[in-house]
């Protein structure tokens, strides 16, 4: 009994600390774009210039700056995440970007943000073609994924705010990068080394010495105002690699409000039918795995909120699904149960109900094992929704699975003196005498 009550009030406890945080809005809620509305941009990154072992670094660089990018612009809750081609796609070295931007509706706003980070690209000189003229640059696999800041300094100046000569943008590198850096200045001594941004060539100085203090010098006729820009958009992050925009879809808010309120519907809806015929057809074992039940409602709450989990509708699909899962191990329990009291002599309740667990776990077990080894796979292998889907759904199996073995046999055990009274509530079906 004791147990039992603590259960109560430890779901009592999160329920209150989950509905207050998100109606004060102090933890509210992560909700995806199909929910708020926003804007969901596809990039394809151009990783042609790179080795196989350095596209998934390079990715996640160009996440990684996205990321901060939007950031600087006060976008709440910005998803940024690489997407691969499926195995089964003969486009499998497709490297692709999403970029989802909640309450941004405005496309152009929203391109403008990714776009207008720099990328600059360190190449060598080389010789000029005969045939067309043009000068041959030679990759050097410096890039902007190298930086570490950006300042803008003066000609015949230290300071930047001097105002004595003409504005540079001095780059320092990380360490990896100073070290490349260093490896290019002190092979090439007497070359040109070009820096392009964005695909413009803005100076090509000739080496004069090794550089192994990790530090280069941005020239091109800036003015103090667009030099300061440019210093700007390099600290966010400059590109590692060439993004090029595939496709864009803008959701209104009034939508994703839409959607979510039928998502809750469908959850309550899905939670009072499934409540409904637990206690019409196992009685008092129904009403065990009612409150059973909520506490679960309650725990996955607290997980999308405290982990967070961005809910998505496809993750209340998910969800809804885990409940018909937490009901089915309930279920297995109070067959198990009606078997071990119709096999017990002397009416021995505490008994039939611990070998009701230890019968109905193997069942409960594999089932719920399979279900992970689904969730995993379509996490691993999918894109976008259908990893939203199937986070939520393993998370439900999984807590469904605790509450199921822990919080069910807690209550049962407190109200088997009420059993024991009248054994009809512990029966099945709509007949006395079962």
């Amino acid at each position: 009994m004791v147990w039992s009550v603590l259960a109560v009030l430890l779901g009592a406890f999160l329920a209150y600390s989950v509905f207050t945080n998100h109606t004060s809005g102090t933890r509210p809620f992560t909700f995806g774009l199909d929910l708020v509305g926003g804007s969901h941009l596809v990039y394809e990154a151009d990783t042609s210039n790179l080795q196989a072992h350095e596209v998934d670094e390079a990715m996640s660089a160009l996440r990684d700056v996205i990321e901060r990018r939007v950031n600087v612009f006060g976008v709440s809750e910005p998803l940024v995440q690489v997407e691969k081609a499926s195995m089964l796609s003969s486009d499998a070295n497709t490297e692709r970007l999403i970029v989802e931007l909640p309450g941004i509706t405005d496309l152009e706003e929203a391109v403008e943000m990714i776009g207008a980070t720099p990328l600059l690209d360190f190449q060598l000189v080389g010789s000029t073609s005969t045939t067309t003229g043009e000068t041959v640059y030679i990759e050097t696999g410096l890039t902007g994924r190298y930086v570490s800041r950006a300042q803008l300094v003066f000609a015949n100046s230290q300071s930047s705010v001097g105002f004595g000569g003409e504005p540079i943008v001095e780059v320092t590198f990380t360490d990896e990068g100073k070290k490349l850096f260093g490896d290019i200045t002190s092979q090439h001594v007497g070359e040109q080394l070009a820096i392009f941004l964005d695909n413009d060539l803005k100076s090509q100085p000739v080496i004069q010495s090794a550089i192994l203090g990790g530090v280069a010098q941005i020239t091109g006729n800036f003015t103090p105002e667009e030099g300061k820009e440019l210093v700007r958009n390099l600290n966010i992050g400059a590109l590692p690699v060439p993004i090029q925009l595939l496709s864009t879809q803008t959701i209104g808010a009034t939508l994703g409000e839409e959607v979510l309120q039928k998502g809750v519907m469908a959850v309550l809806v899905g939670l009072c039918v499934v409540f409904l015929f637990m206690v019409a057809w196992y009685r008092l074992a129904g009403v065990v795995a009612s409150v059973a039940l909520s506490v679960y409602v309650v725990l996955m709450l607290a997980v999308f909120m405290y982990i967070p989990v961005t809910i998505t509708a496809a993750g209340i699909a998910g969800f809804l699904l885990s409940i018909g899962m937490a009901v089915d191990a309930n279920v297995l329990i109070f067959e198990r149960l009606k078997e071990a009291l119709r096999e017990s002599a002397d009416g021995n309740y505490p008994a039939a109900v611990r070998e009701a667990f230890v019968q109905a776990w193997p069942p409960i077990r594999d089932g719920n094992f399979t279900s992970m080894i689904s969730a995993v796979v379509l996490f691993w292998m999918g894109t976008g929704m259908v990893q939203g889907f199937a986070l939520v759904f393993g998370l439900g199996v999984l807590v469904s699975m605790l509450t199921a073995l822990s919080v069910t046999k807690v209550f049962l055990f407190a109200v088997l003196p009420l059993a024991k009274r009248f054994p009809f509530l512990l029966g099945s079906g709509f007949a006395r005498n079962k």
